[in-house]
């Protein structure tokens, strides 16, 4: 049976789907414009667009709420979508209910970080975007999401750090390429599934502590800091990545806000790093550097300095509302408001919102089977199961035994929650297994929280807690953290658990009459050395905030039914690191001369509690280093490089693109169980100095069963990870012995300069 276009979608209506953004088949007086011509090249069918805009069309485009322009049929727009770790409703672009009652929520993203697993990273990618096209077709969300945050985790207090990929600069940059591909889909380079957005740019890492919070906050960071460390997770999500938006943050950098910066917008992300899409404002960020930074006199020339910079797009109706007195007072050409509209409008085009009706689009065939379907609520729990860090097992005292240890106790405030276990920026979950419920399935659970909330501010609870852990075969304690502690525009004061958390661990751990196991729920590290040395408590979990299916993970890796592999992507500090450590003091390198310490392990070398990168399994893994070089040498420019013996090479003047120190590692699983191992390569440069102590270099994540043996190839990009950072912000190669290690191994490779004819450029 033959049905008419205009049935189609009458039918299509009804059913709750879009209806074309423009370019609508139906519209005889805009569907043959040159701007609905898909045949065109986008370039072509943007600029006749921007031509038939009239400057007051063109402003109300500026704003994440772009207004419609009818005369011309296109519909208004939301921008403002999220998809941290699952399609998300904290911005208004997103909407649940009707045939799309919730979506698929992963882990936190430093959870997922944990799993030291890129693939798993654009994987997860991959399945919220399919989500995210599902719920356009259906019409209660956009295609733009401003997602994923890639600021690097520096101070430990920070109450946003549970968003990021931690606090190395290599996997956050891996993180943020891997995970943009995955949302915005690499089958064609130039059309989009979703457009992604790295934020937030840059040196952003402060909400509000001690009375200095993020819209007055000037970070003060070196060149050697800036791209040493804050720039290399945004150039990644960039040149790698290919993401189609970056977003510039609240604060300022070295007196400058960042959305009013040209050299970090136009200059850099642009310009050096070659953007190819649009740069938008973090929400209200025009408003906050005028009327809370006091950055220029007018709002006019706040509008003027913004768009001058290189900002496309405004969460915000600051541009929306001052653009165009800001043109008619000879401050902006309406010229430049052309170029930023060129860049939105352009990655509009490449989503396919000006190709008519959506169901003929590639990802037009999504709907709402296509989300929270079991495959995608499965990975959700692989994501988590992969992502829990193993942090103590004395004895040891883990996996429980189904026929030994029940009853449980389950114990603490975090033991059955649900919204708590998907953390921030996380949308209406499918559904939810709290810690409790995952581990009644496999045995008996006595149920006391212990504490009302984490806040934990009574002992009122406690005898009951204690009385079950008397009783039980094994205690399971769930304590932690949770929004109410850290959250945007909410850091910590401290590492130490709330209230009367390590009171009631302590007793509890005391009188139980089996095995005490503590798991942790937090997006923060804690300070739980207390905990390390009681011999009571024989094993530590940190789960981080696992999402919607983080209680049944959580519970398959206390019964061993999947082997924990997870390792730490941030560095667990003694609460004593902080004494007089400033949130606002942005240096990374140590000053011994005042007392500072040092940010992370790269830089930091004080006592941890645990450090980056540790992580137990239930197995043994043997690694050995094979065919790997004792010499790489480093072609190098002859014009500028006229003395072989020199101790540094600047990157720039190196033959750098095939330039790779490659080798493999062979791991061994000489346990019983088969298990996942990470092997993580640091390098520790020769020369001291200002370069970093040790810094990973490679990382590989791999599956080995029981008694097998499996080759992982390692590849180092020797200009990007052998180089360091000088005081002038310039990378250069050190010539000389690196230092790697790989746990227990050590390997030196030598770099030596080899002098080439002139490079012609």
């Amino acid at each position: 049976m033959k049905i008419s276009l205009a049935l189609l979608f009458l039918l299509l209506a009804a059913a709750g789907a879009r209806e074309p953004f423009a370019c609508d088949p139906r519209d005889a007086a805009t569907k043959t414009l040159p701007f609905c011509r898909a045949d065109l090249r986008a370039e072509e069918r943007v600029r006749d667009l921007i031509a038939r805009l009239t400057l007051q069309e063109k402003v109300k485009l500026l704003g994440n709420n772009a207004a419609a322009v009818p005369r011309l049929g296109i519909k208004a727009y939301e921008w403002w979508s999220e998809a941290l770790h699952g399609v998300s409703n904290v911005g208004p672009g997103t909407r649940f209910g009707g045939a799309f009652p919730g979506a698929t929520s992963f882990p936190q993203v430093i959870n997922t970080a944990a799993s030291f697993n890129a693939s798993l990273w654009e994987e997860i990618g991959k399945v919220v975007s399919d989500e995210g096209r599902a719920m356009y077709n259906g019409g209660v969300a956009g295609l733009t999401y401003w997602s994923p945050n890639v600021n690097i985790l520096r101070d430990p207090r920070w109450g946003r750090g549970q968003e990021t990929p931690g606090e190395d600069p290599l996997v956050a940059g891996e993180y943020a390429a891997r995970y943009v591909r995955g949302l915005q889909g690499t089958e064609d380079g130039n059309r989009l599934k979703v457009a992604a957005c790295c934020k937030h740019y840059t040196a952003y890492d402060l909400d509000n502590w001690s009375g200095v919070d993020r819209f007055h906050f000037n970070a003060k960071v070196t060149k050697q800091d800036m791209v040493d460390t804050f720039d290399i997770p945004f150039r990644s999500c960039v040149k790698e990545g290919n993401v189609a938006s970056v977003m510039c943050s609240y604060n300022q950098v070295n007196g400058i806000p960042t959305c009013a910066d040209p050299k970090l917008l136009r200059g850099t992300v642009r310009g050096a790093w070659r953007l190819n899409g649009y740069i938008v404002s973090d929400c209200d960020s025009v408003g906050v550097f005028y009327d809370n930074q006091h950055y220029t006199s007018t709002p006019e020339e706040a509008a003027a300095d913004a768009i001058k910079a290189g900002l496309d797009l405004d969460c915000g109706p600051f541009l929306g509302v001052h653009t165009e007195n800001a043109v008619k007072k000879g401050l902006l050409k309406e010229a430049e408001v052309d170029l930023a509209l060129f860049n939105t409008i352009t990655v509009q085009m490449r989503l396919g919102m000006f190709d008519g009706e959506p169901s003929s689009h590639p990802y037009g065939n999504l709907g709402p089977n296509d989300v929270c379907s079991p495959p995608h609520q499965q990975l959700a729990l692989e994501a988590a199961r992969q992502g829990i860090v193993l942090l103590k097992n004395q004895g040891p005292v883990l996996p429980l035994s189904t026929r030994k240890h029940h009853p449980i106790a389950v114990i603490g405030p975090n033991s059955d929650v649900t919204l708590t276990m998907i953390g921030n920026y996380a949308g209406v979950a499918c559904g939810y297994t709290t810690p409790l419920q995952g581990i009644r399935k496999y045995a008996r659970a006595i149920h006391q929280p212990g504490c009302a909330d984490v806040a934990c501010a009574s002992d009122a609870l406690f005898g009951g807690a204690i009385e079950a852990a008397r009783t039980a075969d094994a205690t399971v304690m769930v304590m932690g953290l949770d929004q109410s502690v850290e959250a945007e525009f909410k850091d910590r004061t401290g590492l130490l658990l709330p209230g009367r958390q390590r009171e009631l661990i302590s007793n509890v751990a005391a009188a139980s009459k089996g095995p005490t196991i503590l798991v942790l729920m937090t997006g923060g590290a804690v300070d739980v050395s207390f905990a390390k040395h009681d011999p009571k408590i024989g094993a530590i979990v940190w789960a981080g905030y696992p999402g919607q299916a983080g209680g049944a993970a959580i519970a398959d890796i206390l019964f061993g039914t999947h082997n924990p592999g997870g390792k730490l992507p941030m560095t667990w500090y003694p609460q004593k690191y902080l004494n007089n450590l400033a949130m606002t003091a942005m240096d990374m390198r140590p000053n011994p001369s005042k007392n500072y310490p040092g940010r992370t392990y790269r830089f930091y070398q004080g006592p941890v509690v645990y450090p980056f990168g540790h992580g137990l399994t239930y197995s043994s893994f043997v690694q050995t280093i094979a065919e790997v070089p004792k010499m790489v040498y480093v072609p190098v420019d002859g014009r500028h490089h006229s003395n072989t013996t020199s101790q540094w090479v600047r990157v720039t003047h190196a033959r750098c693109s095939r330039l790779s120190l490659s080798f493999s590692v062979d791991v061994r699983n000489v346990g019983t169980r088969e298990g996942s191992h990470t092997v993580l390569v640091f390098s520790s440069p020769p020369g001291g100095g200002w370069a970093p102590h040790k810094q990973l270099v490679a990382f590989e994540k791999v599956r080995v069963g029981s008694g097998g043996q499996e080759r992982v190839p390692i590849r180092i990009h020797v200009c990007k990870h052998l180089s360091v950072v000088d005081t002038a912000g310039i990378r250069r190669i050190p010539m000389g012995d690196h230092a790697l290690s790989i746990g227990d191994l050590k390997h030196s490779v030598s770099l030596q300069p080899q002098t080439l004819g002139v490079i012609k450029s």
